[in-house]
């Protein structure tokens, strides 16, 4: 159970503030816009991308060590981070 709630945690916190919650935003405030709908398709988008996510590193998982896999991430989320703030 630990390790979902691990999950849900990163997840939720990882997209506070995102882009695509900015931009589920702005849809939200398009005047006719059904919030329920934008909602919706927002809440299908994330599950979408999960599953993929899932699946990529279900496959992944064949070749390369978890541990190497949280590397390549945790590296990853630094040099994003570092390409913001030099590009702004």
């Amino acid at each position: 159970m630990r390790i979902y709630l691990v999950v849900l945690a990163s997840v939720f916190m990882a997209e506070l503030g995102d882009k695509t919650q900015l931009a589920t935003l702005v849809y939200a405030t398009t005047p006719g816009a059904n919030r329920l709908g934008v909602f919706l398709a927002a809440s299908a988008a994330l599950i979408l991308s999960s599953g993929l996510a899932v699946l990529v590193g279900s496959r992944l998982e064949q070749w390369v060590a978890p541990r190497q896999l949280q590397l390549l991430a945790g590296l990853a989320f630094i040099g994003i981070g570092a390409w913001m703030v030099v590009t702004r």
